[in-house]
């Protein structure tokens, strides 16, 4: 069953912030994620709006987790905390 990672990001230091953008593809191809989502404009229906918003699609939750628990990705993720906040949702699809 598919899943996917949403992320809701307030980008604090756009510099920052695209040296880990710009690295974060190489990351999703080795473990099978794909963009579904990625930085488009955002209209809130209900509550706030994050600054940025991206959907990530894995083909299911061991994937997501084996990505985001990689080596590739944890020696990035950092530069994600120092120029933004934010919150990651892992979630199954149906």
């Amino acid at each position: 069953m598919a899943a996917y990672v949403i992320a809701e990001i307030e980008v604090t230091n756009p510099e920052g912030y695209e040296a880990y953008r710009t690295q974060v593809p190489a990351t999703l191809e080795q473990y099978g994620g794909t963009y579904i989502v990625r930085g488009g404009a955002i209209e809130a229906i209900e509550g706030e709006t994050p600054g940025r918003m991206v959907i990530l699609q894995f083909a299911d939750v061991a994937a997501a987790k084996r990505w985001y628990n990689s080596p590739e990705y944890q020696a990035i993720v950092g530069s994600r905390h120092a120029n933004s906040t934010g919150r990651l949702t892992l979630v199954e699809g149906v």
